[in-house]
């Protein structure tokens, strides 16, 4: 008796090989693209390509902004590198941030943790000739900034006591938090007001307020705050300020899928 191999038909493969086509176009470029230069680099029709473009948007597999440019966007990005992720919080976040600034009129900054620093990932200057003055890619502990605070505030239990033995508790200022049994009853502040503060830890003269993001699996991924010198941010601010910039961490978890 010969047996013979049983031939594999292949499925037609059409719509997963321009989907594919489609997601490569945006991840070989770094700032996104628009309907017009997908189309170009894929050799999609503009029809075909828009509408594999909306079902994809519509699954929170990409994310295109107001100006109509498509990235990469939170679902998809979260199974790729922590620099695509990076992008695409970024991307989502800065037209919230552009808000915030100019409601506050003060320094807006977006952050993640990165080990046991806070990695700053966008920054929004105030108009002010006297501000805070930041940059994206600059990095501070954890335990002394409102951002890094509004983190590891809402870290799950495990995770947050791996953080802690990496922490570096220097004295920046006279009122830096120095050990960790005071970070833990701040952290447990912050989780019951819903915000973090730096009260003139990091910088002599400065106040910050961070509100933490959410991911679509509810899990704390970043945070947004809003600094400026105490002569503007004075205590009476402190409410007012905290509800704008935990409206606009809210705001951008919904983006990032969370669910409420």
């Amino acid at each position: 008796m010969v047996i013979r191999a049983r031939k594999s038909k292949s499925a037609p493969v059409g719509v997963v090989s321009k989907v594919l086509r489609i997601l490569e176009a945006l991840n070989k470029s770094g700032t996104g693209l628009r309907l017009r230069e997908i189309t170009e680099l894929t050799g999609l029709n503009k029809s075909t390509a828009y509408r594999f473009l909306a079902h994809l948007e519509k699954e929170d597999y990409l994310f295109r902004d107001e100006g109509g440019v498509y990235i990469v966007g939170p679902k998809l990005a979260r199974l790729g590198t922590g620099a695509a992720y990076h992008t695409t919080l970024r991307k989502v976040s800065r037209p919230v941030l552009l808000s915030i600034s100019s409601i506050t009129k003060e320094t807006v900054n977006l952050g993640v943790m990165d080990g046991h620093e806070v990695l700053y990932l966008d920054v929004m200057e105030s108009p002010y000739t006297f501000r805070m003055v930041s940059q994206p890619g600059v990095r501070r502990h954890l335990n002394c900034t409102a951002l890094g605070k509004a983190i590891l505030a809402y870290l799950p239990e495990d995770e947050r006591e791996h953080v802690f033995p990496m922490l570096i508790f220097e004295r920046l200022t006279p009122r830096t938090i120095l050990g960790l049994p005071r970070l833990r009853k701040e952290l447990r502040r912050i989780s019951n007001l819903g915000y973090a503060m730096d009260d003139q830890e990091t910088v002599l003269g400065a106040r910050c307020i961070a509100a933490p993001i959410f991911d679509g699996s509810g899990k704390v991924t970043a945070a947004i705050s809003v600094s400026g010198p105490i002569t503007r941010i004075g205590r009476e601010r402190f409410q007012s300020l905290a509800g704008t910039v935990g409206k606009g961490a809210r705001t951008i978890s919904k983006l990032l899928g969370q669910q409420t």
